[in-house]
C-alpha cells in the first residue's frame, strides 16, 4: 500500500485503507484480494467491505466507531464496560460503598484511557448509568422498594459519588479537551 500511496491503518491481521474515490477503493480492494489469494489467505467476509465514512453508517474498528469524521466507543465496547460494572455493582454487594467504587474506578479509568480520543458527548450518558447502578445498591441497603428519580437524586446526588471519588469519565473528557485548549 505504501508502495502505492496508499495510506492504511494497520492492527495486527485488521486493517483499514483511506481511499480518495469508491474508484480508487474498489480498484485497492481488488488488489488486496489478489494479494491475500496468492499467499493462501481469504478476507473476511463479513469484515471487509467499502464504506464511506463521510455517511452515516461508518465503521467499526479496534474497538471505535468511525462516522463522518468523529469517533466514538463501539457498541460492543458499551457493552463489555457495562457487563463489567455490572459484576462489580450487584445490588446486595456487602462492600463499603468506599471499596465498590475504588474497584469501579478501576475498571473506568483503563476503559477512559483506551477511549478518551472519542467524541466529548460519548461518556455523559455512561456516568449517569454507573451513578444509577450505585444508586440501586443504596437504596437496596436504606430499604428503598421503588427507583424515584428525584428521591434518589435527591438523597444521593451526583455530588455524593464525586465527594467519595467516583472517577467520571465526562468531567476527564471536559478536563483533556480544556487542556488541549490551554496549550494551543
Amino acid at each position: 500500500m505504501a508502495s502505492q500511496e496508499r495510506e492504511m491503518v494497520r492492527y495486527a491481521d485488521d486493517f483499514v485503507v483511506l481511499c480518495a474515490s469508491e474508484a480508487e477503493a474498489q480498484n485497492t480492494l481488488e488488489q488486496i484480494q489478489q494479494w491475500v489469494a496468492s499467499v493462501g489467505l481469504e478476507l473476511h467476509p463479513t469484515k471487509t467491505r467499502l464504506v464511506d465514512a463521510s455517511q452515516r453508517g461508518g465503521f467499526d474498528f479496534l474497538g471505535y466507531h468511525f462516522e463522518r469524521g468523529r469517533k466514538w466507543p463501539r457498541q460492543k465496547s458499551f457493552d463489555k464496560l457495562k457487563e463489567a460494572i455490572r459484576e462489580k455493582t450487584p445490588r446486595q454487594n456487602g462492600k463499603s460503598m468506599n471499596q465498590i467504587i475504588a474497584s469501579v474506578n478501576r475498571t473506568l479509568r483503563g476503559w477512559y484511557a483506551y477511549f478518551k480520543h472519542s467524541q466529548k458527548s460519548a461518556f455523559g450518558d455512561t456516568d449517569s448509568w454507573i451513578r444509577g447502578r450505585l444508586r440501586a445498591i443504596l437504596r437496596r441497603r436504606h430499604h428503598l422498594k421503588r427507583w424515584i428519580r428525584m428521591r434518589d437524586h435527591k438523597l444521593w446526588p451526583n455530588a455524593y459519588f464525586t465527594n467519595l471519588g467516583l472517577f467520571s469519565m465526562a468531567t476527564a473528557r471536559a478536563n483533556e479537551s480544556q487542556s488541549r485548549k490551554s496549550k494551543h
